[in-house]
């Protein structure tokens, strides 16, 4: 992907689940076109079974970013409502000043039949999907309305908006949690209107073969869509115009010109 020279120069950033995938991928662009960033996963090194690590995408932010330019990584559980209490104002410090920018990537996917779903999975998705990007997004608020301006971008799913099929069940408590994500999104935005915040949602129109996506799917190359068309889907609503707000968009639809649904 082709860097916009000093894009986000000068604005501070926040991407949760960094440490590999789009996450990571965005994160680095951010960096490459002029942001301070933090970054926000589990662990610091190398995962027991996927590829990546925070301390692998900071080193890859930096190669692309410029002397004096900030990264930081943040060591967090989003499932856990005491880490996720530290986030932003971590970031704030590490950063020099207020998150302008949140990206709410991380996500947790666990893909079973609903009739033996146990309750503490369920649990564990909608910490992760719902409560946390919701909690940061309540943290970075106050900092982005009295600026009188700031950018959330939640990344969502088509499994959000499934219709009935014979083959979705194993997708069910995935896609409610991306469902209740949107309609996250479409109220805070509401509530925001005229402050200059904009919050949106971004989805793939088709599968993104990140590392923790080919562990747990199968899919073919007719089903998928390059990385960096998803990232750049993120990287326009991290800098969109205050009236681009409440949007469910699909990547490859907003990079083209169509901007909301």
């Amino acid at each position: 992907m082709t860097a916009r020279e000093g894009r986000f120069q000068g604005r501070r950033a926040l991407v949760t689940g960094a440490s590999r995938g789009i996450g990571a991928a965005v994160a680095i662009q951010l960096a490459a076109e002029g942001a301070d960033v933090a970054i926000v996963a589990r662990t610091a090194e190398r995962h027991p079974t996927l590829n990546g690590s925070l301390s692998t995408t900071a080193e890859q932010m930096k190669a692309v970013g410029t002397p004096g330019q900030k990264v930081a990584t943040i060591i967090a559980d989003l499932a856990s409502e005491a880490d996720r209490a530290t986030i932003v104002s971590a970031a704030e410090l590490a950063l020099g000043g207020p998150v302008e920018i949140l990206v709410n990537n991380a996500a947790a996917a666990i893909y079973q039949p609903l009739a033996e779903y146990p309750l503490r999975r369920r649990r564990l998705l909608f910490e992760v999907n719902v409560h946390a990007p919701l909690d940061l997004a309540q943290a970075a608020i106050p900092a982005m309305r009295a600026a009188g301006e700031g950018w959330i971008v939640n990344l969502s799913s088509g499994t959000g908006r499934m219709g009935f099929t014979s083959d979705n069940s194993a997708l069910g408590i995935y896609g409610a949690s991306k469902a209740a994500l949107n309609q996250l999104t479409r109220a805070l935005a509401a509530e925001l209107a005229g402050s200059g915040i904009r919050v949106n949602t971004v989805e793939p129109r088709a599968g993104v073969l990140s590392e923790g996506a080919a562990a747990l799917v199968n899919l073919t190359e007719d089903q998928l869509e390059p990385m960096e068309s998803m990232v750049a889907g993120v990287l326009a609503l991290c800098d969109a115009p205050p009236e681009l707000t409440g949007g469910i968009h699909v990547s490859l639809d907003l990079i083209g010109g169509a901007v909301a649904r």
